[in-house]
């Protein structure tokens, strides 16, 4: 992880939403993301009223708790249960019976302005969480691609103008920073690592805007202090802005302390390593799922979710940043993403053969 040339601080302009077109639809039936739900997001949002949702500190959290028609609220209870099964178990509502919905919040901010449900269980009062959005093509390429070509598996499922995403839980990256980033129980070196190899993995599946609070942290005690995983939890900006350091987290002054602390804490060798792993990494996970990407790649290649002049002026940039002019061929983001996973590609193969023995 490079010190940054200059940093990315202003606000992303909103994005707009691109709609799922019959190609990716085709592809979201052949994997069984596309099914029949029995509530939408259309019709969530014919809500009654809305109340603030303050935090445990008191704090405005963005969120509204909304509240529907009393003669309404037993339909939207047990769709929104239904859809939670359909999610979890396939559709098996015999195993959620004893769940219920505890609240329903909505957020305004940002591009999905999504629904967030807690489900209850109540036998013993755990919770969960899952998300009813807008539907956007470009969230749902992202989410796929996250979930084929990076270390963590995701459910979601669209419907028409619906999209139903599983909760992703960790501790949220600006929250790490503040809190967790020099805690002593931690290891620096693994911090580190996964901030390189979060880092890496978002710049060659174009996954751009991963602010410090648009990621989780997700910490696993182990036998030696603990493990760490960054996960990425908004997905809207895949594949869209033309600049080409939008896909570097290392770039946006939100993630300045991270960068810092990688610089502090690795040499230039060990975070070359560190690339290098996830790149094979990503290499090997998309060799598994060829033909399911290779699907995906198909659809979203000849889907129009960012404006020409973003794909010029992206594609210039990753023609520079590689040293080759294929990039300049591609008319669409979906092929950028395909021509960044293929010269990653040769890269390895040709570094692997110029250190092989004569």
């Amino acid at each position: 992880m490079a010190t940054p040339g200059y940093l990315i601080q202003d606000r992303t302009p909103k994005k707009p939403s691109y709609p799922i077109r019959d190609e990716l639809r085709a592809y979201l039936r052949r994997y069984h993301r596309d099914r029949d739900l029995p509530v939408t997001y259309e019709r969530l949002r014919g809500f009654h009223e809305a109340m603030p949702l303050i935090d445990a500190d008191g704090h405005n959290t963005l969120w509204e708790t909304v509240v529907y028609r009393a003669e309404e609220m037993p339909a939207i209870n047990d769709a929104l249960k239904r859809i939670y099964a359909i999610l979890k178990v396939d559709g098996d509502f015999s195993v959620v019976e004893h769940l219920y919905i505890d609240r329903v919040d909505f957020c305004s901010f940002g591009n999905s302005m999504p629904f967030r449900v807690r489900i209850v269980n109540a036998y013993n009062e755990n919770q969960d969480y899952f998300y009813v959005k807008k539907a956007d093509a470009s969230r749902v390429y992202g989410l796929e691609l996250e979930h084929l070509l990076s270390p963590n598996r995701l459910n979601f499922l669209t419907h028409g103008n619906t999209l139903v995403e599983e909760h992703i839980a960790g501790v949220p990256g600006d929250v790490f920073i503040d809190r967790w980033l020099n805690e002593p129980t931690l290891r620096p070196i693994r911090i580190a690592k996964e901030l390189v190899k979060f880092n890496e993995r978002c710049f060659i599946r174009l996954l751009g805007d991963m602010r410090s609070y648009n990621f989780v942290v997700v910490i696993t005690p182990d036998f030696e202090s603990a493990q760490l995983r960054i996960r990425a939890m908004d997905f809207d900006q895949q594949s869209y802005n033309g600049r080409k350091n939008f896909y570097l987290p290392q770039f946006f002054k939100d993630n300045t302390p991270l960068v810092d602390f990688c610089i502090k804490h690795l040499h230039a060798k060990t975070a070359y390593q560190y690339q290098r792993e996830e790149q094979t990494l990503m290499l090997q996970r998309a060799e598994l799922a060829n033909l399911r990407l290779t699907a995906l790649l198909e659809a979203m290649g000849v889907d129009p979710i960012a404006p020409d002049e973003n794909v010029h002026q992206l594609r210039e940039g990753l023609a520079d940043h590689y040293g080759s002019k294929d990039f300049l061929q591609c008319t669409t983001m979906g092929a950028l993403v395909r021509e960044s996973l293929a010269k990653t590609r040769a890269r390895i193969e040709h570094d692997t053969a110029g250190s092989a023995p004569a």
